[in-house]
């Protein structure tokens, strides 16, 4: 007895890719829901150098992002009496 086998007419399509728009609105709604709003901000090399000296930043990663934003949330945290935000963790 010959095996029954299905034959779809409809032609298979790939997945649709996420736009980056899309992705960008997806991070957005996330951060809105934890409560978060993302901000850019412009700072002085003299700020820098400040949480250098408060131990908040290594001097060797003054120019790293990342590393900034982390000390930057520590020092929001330590005049706030907070933990620092889950979101500034090293690593991320």
């Amino acid at each position: 007895m010959p095996e029954h086998v299905e034959m779809s007419s409809r032609p298979k399509t790939p997945p649709i890719a996420c736009s980056a728009a899309a992705q960008r609105m997806r991070a957005h709604r996330k951060r809105r829901q934890a409560g978060l709003r993302c901000l850019t901000i412009e700072l002085r090399e003299t700020e820098v150098t400040e949480l250098i000296q408060r131990k908040l930043l290594e001097a060797g990663a003054r120019h790293d992002a990342n590393a900034v934003r982390t000390a930057l949330y520590r020092q929001a945290a330590s005049t706030d009496n907070r933990p620092p935000s889950p979101i500034g963790a090293e690593g991320k």
